[in-house]
């Protein structure tokens, strides 16, 4: 199961337990919420020798985030052993989406490029923030912030693994300054 583990999407990291019964308190690495949290839905955790399946036995809401109660985990004892744990789906088990639009583990390694063919780096991460996406590309000089908006990122091909940007003048000079002041 361990390399099937790798192929896994994150969905979520367990904070903290929650109350006495079991449930425990889940940041979500999803937008499907609801769906992805709900009772009966299957998702894997790396629990001491190797990957274990959870299934979901009641959720609820609490703010963005939600409280979860797993099958097999009906006390707080057990609900700790959970604490820090990361929560992964296969990739098949990922909600379909329309056209145009992906998700963040399918933008990680994408080379990034201008419209006009200089090359900018290759996409690290994906990092949310309070006004939205931005994509982290490795440079030659270094990380770059480039945000993940339409009007920026103008096309988007997962298939060929590249990204196409459109920045507005002073924005890749921007993050290489803020790079270079870091060192």
């Amino acid at each position: 199961m361990t390399s099937d583990w790798d192929d896994m999407v994150l969905v979520g990291h367990v904070a903290r337990p929650h109350g006495l019964r079991g449930d425990v308190v889940v940041s979500p690495e999803t937008d499907f919420v609801e769906e992805r949290f709900r009772r009966g839905a299957t998702m894997w955790t790396m629990l001491g020798t190797g990957a274990e399946e959870l299934t979901v036995a009641a959720s609820r809401l609490q703010g963005r985030r939600p409280v979860v109660r797993f099958e097999a985990f009906g006390g707080i004892d057990e609900a700790e052993r959970l604490s820090g744990c990361e929560l992964r789906v296969p990739e098949d088990a990922l909600i379909p989406l329309g056209p145009g639009e992906f998700y963040h583990h399918q933008l990680v390694g994408c080379a990034v490029e201008t419209v006009g063919g200089t090359r900018i780096g290759e996409v690290t991460r994906v990092e949310r923030a309070a006004g939205g996406s931005c994509l982290i590309v490795e440079g030659t000089e270094g990380e770059i912030m480039i945000p993940l908006v339409v009007s920026i990122c103008v096309d988007v091909n997962i298939a060929a693994r590249i990204i196409r940007v459109d920045p507005p003048d002073g924005l890749l000079d921007l993050n290489a300054r803020r790079t270079d002041r870091s060192r």
